[in-house]
């Protein structure tokens, strides 16, 4: 069969070729094609094979991208050869010219092994006779030198026990493998490719000494001595000593026995080897041990000879076993006369799972989120028997697993954009009874997302990071959310819900209003992969005035009334405290403006057209009206200088009829207060003005007393 497929696609190529061997024998394009790999020079008619009634040019390979250089020679006249582009090959260098007419190229061949058809397509451009592209195509064969060897070290097998040997070659592609077994050999074999290795698995049947011939077939064949391909690899003798045990091993049709009540009652069909050793219709004990005494671990009821030489049971259990655990011994009353194996255990079945999350332990609350990679623990009983798996996740290759037949670990990643809201956990296609619930991601983030307008145009609120002093009225604070800020492609937050308290103070600090938002929940929107699911009722829609709320509304707060909203995740909602925000926006002024009386004393005072100074005046009354100026940076902080206008009462309070200097005046005054004692202050005046009595002008220095309400 193998030949026949092979020939057939030899035809198959030959035919598919023949429009271009007669294209080319009406008018050839090249000849003197040849190949040079490595210091071997390749060229027909020396190197050249008819295969299927092809002419095909053969080269020897040692790898399956191995390089060559190309040389072909125009057949006549042509403007330029070009060698077309194919899959079997990467052309490293194109046709170059020499001086000789000849031209080479440098190609890369592509998997030799297992490409079945190679060739070379030469194309010729149009020459100035305008005559159309012609094309020529050389079929090569590659061949190669591959080897095969078998090396043993303990020739001994035992009846029933696999042997596995390794083949030594050096092109493990080059061997046409199977992966079935020989059947009714004295030593069945099979070959296997394992890794970059093959493998020879030897099942011996009978005992004694027996000659294993091995006749393995390549992929790529060689010439033979008779200058004719062969497929077939040298065979590969092998002598072997095959020893019987003690207990003649018999198989049996399948090696899993469900260990329920039906398996007790009812029974399992089994089919065994040797049956014309049986008696029929006889009860045969299974037992885990040679000698007698042994624990009963099912009997064995013969039914019926079968015509391949064997015999149909009936197998009831009453015990588990596992075939790790040793042989099972058919024995007739106390003696044992075969030996077997197979498993008997329950069926599979999950009784706890737990779900573990990254940096997290394991719990048996199985909800999970989307984009999430959680490990499934399943615990129960015979789980490596079962095709375990969760509907609609993706497992994830672990580095490290547990695996027994009472605990199973599976890695599992749950897609962005999972439908269902229960995941069932599978044994096949049967329900195990458990569901891993998907619950959407909740976890805060960053408040970069919410930004407050005041005036001064959109501020994220993670900028405002201390006291915002605002010169202007605040017409309205108002919250945005960005909705498309929180999810990202891969990283997922879900539902931010946030708490919000708002604290309105006067200059003094005393509280004028307070409100609190307990759970304003703000929703994901586009570009999350979520977002279809995460809306509801309670999603905040729109922007959040805080004039909506307050009693006191923003635009009718007085100077140096301060507005302080903290921003804060509820930890209620996420079982940590998040992440949280103090927006405080304070109504600064740079100069308040007031009507001030205070009390000069000892006032030195110099008037137009009088030399000198006068004496130092008693008390007077100065009632000002007056401009004070507040620190830059700092909340409500004035300076210590003032300045403005008003009148001055001088010498007040010297009630004596004939005072000269008692008058009144307009001035001008600035005041110093280098000191402040509560609400007693000393301040220094500095001015001038016009006295009404004397009319002159007149210019004052001196302290005075201030007394603050």
């Amino acid at each position: 069969m193998r030949f026949s497929y092979f020939w057939a696609c030899l035809l198959l190529s030959a035919g598919l070729s023949a429009p271009h061997r007669a294209h080319g024998q009406a008018a050839p394009l090249v000849r003197d094609v040849g190949l040079v790999l490595d210091t071997t020079r390749y060229a027909a008619p020396q190197q050249q094979l008819t295969v299927a009634g092809e002419p095909r040019l053969y080269f020897y390979y040692h790898a399956d991208d191995q390089a060559a250089e190309v040389h072909a020679t125009p057949a006549g006249p042509v403007r330029r050869l070009r060698l077309l582009p194919s899959p079997d090959f990467k052309v490293l260098d194109s046709l170059v010219r020499g001086a000789d007419g000849s031209y080479r190229a440098t190609v890369r061949f592509r998997n030799l092994t297992a490409t079945p058809f190679v060739r070379l397509v030469f194309g010729a451009t149009p020459d100035s006779a305008g005559r159309p592209e012609r094309q020529q195509a050389v079929s090569l064969l590659p061949l190669t030198r591959s080897s095969l060897g078998l090396r043993v070290a303990n020739p001994e097998l035992f009846v029933g026990e696999e042997k596995i040997v390794d083949l030594n070659t050096d092109n493990p592609a080059n061997v046409r493998l199977t992966n079935t077994w020989t059947r009714g050999q004295d030593i069945d074999y099979k070959v296997t490719l394992e890794g970059t290795g093959l493998r020879l698995h030897l099942l011996p049947n009978e005992p004694g000494p027996h000659t294993l011939v091995l006749s393995l077939v390549a992929e790529r064949p060689r010439l033979g001595p008779d200058g004719k391909l062969t497929y077939q690899y040298p065979p590969l003798r092998q002598d072997f000593t095959v020893k019987a045990s003690r207990l003649r091993f018999l198989s049996v049709d399948h090696k899993d026995i469900a260990f329920d009540e039906a398996g007790r009652v009812q029974g399992t069909e089994l089919i065994l080897d040797d049956g014309h050793s049986f008696d029929l219709h006889h009860t045969y004990r299974l037992e885990a041990q040679q000698d007698p005494g042994g624990a009963l671990v099912a009997e064995l009821y013969t039914r019926s000879y079968l015509t391949n030489d064997r015999v149909l049971c009936q197998l009831r259990v009453f015990n588990p076993h596992r075939q790790t655990e040793g042989y099972l011994y058919i024995k007739d009353g106390d003696a044992a006369r075969y030996v077997t194996n197979f498993d008997i255990a329950p069926r599979p079945h999950v009784a706890v799972v737990s779900v573990l999350h990254r940096g997290g332990d394991w719990s048996q609350n199985l909800a999970v989120s989307p984009g999430e990679t959680v490990d499934v623990r399943l615990e129960g009983e015979s789980l490596l028997k079962g095709r375990f798996r969760v509907e609609d996740l993706l497992p994830v290759a672990s580095d490290s697993s547990v695996r027994s037949n009472n605990s199973l670990i599976y890695r599992v990643q749950v897609p962005l954009g999972v439908v269902r809201r229960r995941l069932a956990i599978l044994e096949g296609t049967a329900p195990t009874g458990f569901v891993l619930a998907v619950k959407e991601v909740q976890r805060p983030h960053p408040l970069n997302f919410v930004s407050v307008s005041y005036g001064e145009g959109a501020v994220p609120v993670t900028r405002l990071s201390g006291p915002v002093l605002y010169q202007h009225a605040i017409r309205d604070v108002v919250f945005a959310f960005n909705t498309g800020g929180i999810d990202g492609a891969q990283a997922l937050y879900g539902k931010q819900c946030l708490t919000v308290d708002v604290r309105v103070l006067d200059a003094k600090n005393n509280l004028l209003d307070q409100k609190t938002i307990d759970n304003l929940v703000v929703c994901p929107g586009e570009p999350s992969p979520r977002a279809a699911y995460y809306q509801d009722k309670q999603c905040q829609s729109g922007p959040l005035s805080l004039n909506a709320l307050l009693d006191h509304k923003t635009y009718d707060l007085g100077d140096w009334s301060r507005i302080i909203v903290t921003l804060k995740h509820n930890a209620g909602q996420y079982g940590e405290p998040g992440y949280s925000q103090v927006i405080d926006l304070v109504l600064s002024r740079r100069s308040t403006f007031d009507i001030d009386v205070s009390f000069p004393a000892g006032l030195l005072t110099r008037q137009e057209g009088v030399s000198g100074y006068g004496s130092f005046s008693g008390i007077s009354i100065a009632t000002l009206a007056q401009f004070s100026f507040y620190s830059p940076g700092r909340i409500n902080h004035l300076r210590p200088y003032k300045i403005g206008a008003g009148f001055v009462a001088l010498n007040a309070f010297n009630l004596a009829q004939n005072a000269a200097d008692r008058d009144l005046g307009v001035v001008v005054l600035g005041s110093v207060t280098p000191l402040h004692t509560g609400r007693l202050t000393f301040p220094l005046y500095l001015g001038g003005g016009r006295l009404l009595s004397a009319g002159k002008w007149f210019y004052l220095l001196g302290p005075g007393i201030g007394v603050s309400l």
